[in-house]
């Protein structure tokens, strides 16, 4: 159980508030809202990229606020996937467990179970460019899941992909979450998303948490209406 307590994050011209959000064990959670509320401050902030000016991020009770990054078992896949365009799919994959000092002989059977996981065991050798979106998605999946952390946070990860790639990433997401059972903040614009992969929706407005739904009770808030707008206007052109 990951619990959020009263946080604050402010810049020049900008804030952040989240006065509570539990964030319950092996739970799909999406966060929604429009451009620059702070979702995406909000992920770093919970990463430990960001030091709040107060309030408390608990892990089954334990306050990780103080932690440096790498001591609180996050991760992050950004938008852009973060891969590293010198190093293979192996090499990119099995760096987490690199840093923290894993046996190299370790590291490489992890590696090739995820690979076979994710269905990417034939790319091991290849580097980022030479790799599809879809592609680059489940690699970046791969490095985020071999460490097992509490909870991975994704970035708008479908956002770069082509409609029809979108699709079948999506659905690969919503299977290995099934299998692997990890917890995970999916931030999103798009409600199809939040339907398909959402078990609750956290909905920002204005840099304010304004509260937590099933995905059933989104759909009837005020804030869902310009999000099912936009679903009805593309699909009547399908």
């Amino acid at each position: 159980m990951i619990i959020v307590e009263d946080l604050y994050v402010e810049f020049p011209g900008f804030s952040l508030s989240i006065p509570r959000l539990e964030i319950r064990d092996r739970e799909y959670l999406v966060v929604m809202g429009p451009s620059g509320v702070g979702k995406t401050v909000f992920l770093h902030t919970l990463v430990g990229f960001i030091k709040p000016r107060k309030g408390r991020i608990l892990v089954n009770g334990e306050d990780v606020t103080p932690y440096p990054p790498e001591k609180r078992g996050f991760t992050l896949i950004p938008q852009d996937y973060g891969l590293f365009p010198h190093m293979t799919v192996y090499e990119n994959i099995g760096f987490p467990l690199y840093v923290k000092g894993y046996d190299p002989r370790r590291i490489d059977e992890k590696v090739k179970e995820y690979a076979e996981i994710l269905g990417i065991k034939h790319l091991l050798n290849r580097k980022p460019r030479e790799l599809s979106g879809g592609e680059k998605q489940r690699v970046a999946l791969a490095r985020a899941l071999i460490s097992d952390p509490r909870v991975v946070l994704l970035d708008e990860p479908l956002s770069n992909l082509d409609p029809g790639t979108r699709v079948s990433v999506r659905g690969f997401i919503k299977d290995l979450h099934k299998r692997l059972g990890f917890t995970a903040l999916h931030v999103t614009h798009n409600i199809v998303e939040a339907i398909d992969l959402g078990n609750r929706v956290a909905y920002i407005e204005n840099g304010v948490l304004r509260g937590v739904y099933s995905v059933e009770e989104f759909l009837e808030t005020p804030y869902a209406k310009p999000y099912v707008e936009e679903l009805r206007i593309i699909t009547r052109y399908l």
